[in-house]
């Protein structure tokens, strides 16, 4: 499992998730989510990772995407922006300790990166599903990681 992709130079706008107002935006996105179980904005999940470097329980709402095997794929976009989102350092430093909330279920789940093939396949699957990514990836200089999400078996 390797999470390895690089920061970009270039790329759209990113509001910062920290500090009083990004934190309780967040908070809010998130409660929504659950409220709506997934059915908001076409799809989201809440994904709850450790954080890499506070060990603190993070949660954040990331637009998913299901496959016919049972596993998700997500797609680390941060709208288009040069920085890879906090999320995705958080399941590279923690790809094992990570929980998703999808249509009203709690799901433990191990994260992998997709590279070469699986990652083109999966890109064309959900540039497919949602052309908004594929609008993403026109305004940043690093190739998006996919993440594919497989529930762990009880």
């Amino acid at each position: 499992m390797s999470f390895d992709t690089p920061n970009g130079t270039r790329g759209a706008f990113q509001p910062r998730s920290s500090g009083p107002v990004g934190r309780l935006m967040t908070r809010v996105m998130v409660n929504r989510t659950r409220r709506k179980r997934g059915d908001l904005m076409g799809g989201l999940l809440v994904l709850t990772t450790i954080g890499a470097r506070s060990g603190v329980e993070r949660s954040t709402p990331v637009r998913g995407f299901a496959r016919p095997d049972g596993s998700w794929l997500i797609v680390a976009s941060a709208n288009g922006g040069a920085r890879n989102p906090a999320w995705y350092h958080n399941l590279a430093a923690h790809p094992d300790d990570v929980r998703i909330e999808a249509a009203g279920r709690v799901l433990r789940v191990t994260a992998r990166q997709l590279h070469g093939a699986a990652r083109d396949e999966a890109w064309a699957a959900i540039t497919t599903e949602a052309d908004r990514f594929a609008a993403y990836q026109t305004k940043t200089d690093r190739e998006m990681p996919v993440i594919q999400l497989t529930p762990l078996v009880s």
